[in-house]
């Protein structure tokens, strides 16, 4: 008999019903169930909405709450701030879950005192058509521990990972200047991880906690690499405006990486590698002026500190248990 896992499950969605049917379906037939999946539902239609209904009669309990569409850490912050449990994986509307994915992340919890977050594999889906390029892809095999400062980008990704709440009120959630949807563009979950680790967390990437994300075709790709060098350096910048200068060896570091990416690609004529890491450079370059200028608060929670559960927006429908 399937059972309940004591953790949430946090879906942030904009516009991709059939994808996120997809990802439901994948849940639901897991070796363990959610005990709440919280849909964040960013959509200028109602498609998702009426998704969610045709799911009442799931397995699954279901929360939806309907959201302009200010960005995915805003959305990941609302999510998290409605998540009822200790624990919330987190993971992408195009991307499904491994069968044991859930029961893989509980026990990583259960096994080390003190962890904080789990991170996982992201694989790439079957190819359909021209979605045949994989994006956001984790492929290494080897677990590893992470703690203190570090270089977040070995750590995990931002479409398969699960955080204790405790963790992620504590550090402010994410970083709302970040991420797709803001002007930051990208860099949302490595600034995450970054900020995690720097507050003393325990990170343990588990390559068996396995998620397959949706592959695109090359424009899609390619539309992906300047924000994700955009995100990245823009995040360093607004870590070292908090003086913490660490973040300038990061930067740095980032920006050796992606040249010895490019030299090699370029020494074996792999043109398309070549121009994918051109790409990642000069939104680098522009990530780090936008850093530098970027003003505003950082992270906005919708929890509270005290961890009490936020009164309900308008337009934020829960279907919990007893409804889905």
């Amino acid at each position: 008999m399937t059972r309940m896992a004591q953790l949430s499950v946090a879906i942030s969605t904009l516009e991709r019903p059939d994808a996120l049917e997809r990802c439901l379906t994948s849940l639901a037939g897991g070796e363990v169930l959610p005990s709440e999946v919280i849909v964040v539902d960013q959509s200028s239609n109602d498609d998702t909405r009426a998704l969610i209904e045709k799911w009442r009669s799931s397995p699954l309990p279901i929360t939806y709450i309907r959201q302009e569409p200010l960005g995915l850490a805003v959305s990941q912050n609302t999510a998290l701030a409605h998540a009822p449990g200790p624990v919330v994986a987190v993971i992408d509307d195009d991307c499904i879950a491994d069968r044991n994915w859930l029961a893989i992340i509980e026990q990583s919890f259960a096994s080390m005192v003190g962890l904080a977050a789990v991170t996982g594999r992201v694989l790439p889906l079957k190819a359909e058509g021209e979605r045949v390029y994989p994006v956001a892809s984790r492929t290494s095999t080897i677990r590893r521990d992470f703690s203190g400062k570090t270089v977040p980008w070995p750590v995990g990704s931002g479409n398969n990972f699960a955080v204790k709440r405790e963790w992620f009120t504590r550090i402010g959630g994410c970083d709302e200047r970040l991420g797709p949807g803001s002007p930051g563009q990208g860099g949302m979950d490595l600034d995450l991880f970054y900020r995690l680790l720097r507050a003393g967390a325990q990170i343990r990437y588990e390559p068996d906690a396995l998620v397959y994300h949706e592959r695109q075709d090359r424009a899609g790709r390619i539309s992906r690499r300047p924000m994700y060098g955009y995100g990245m350096a823009a995040a360093c910048m607004l870590r070292l405006r908090e003086r913490d200068f660490y973040a300038l060896r990061m930067l740095v570091h980032w920006l050796f990486y992606r040249g010895r990416l490019l030299a090699a690609a370029f020494l074996q004529r792999r043109w398309m590698e070549v121009y994918e890491e051109w790409l990642m450079l000069q939104g680098s370059a522009r990530g780090l002026i936008h850093g530098l200028g970027v003003h505003g608060p950082g992270r906005n929670l919708t929890r509270s500190q005290t961890g009490r559960t936020p009164n309900r927006p308008e337009g934020q429908t829960p279907l919990g248990t007893d409804t889905c």
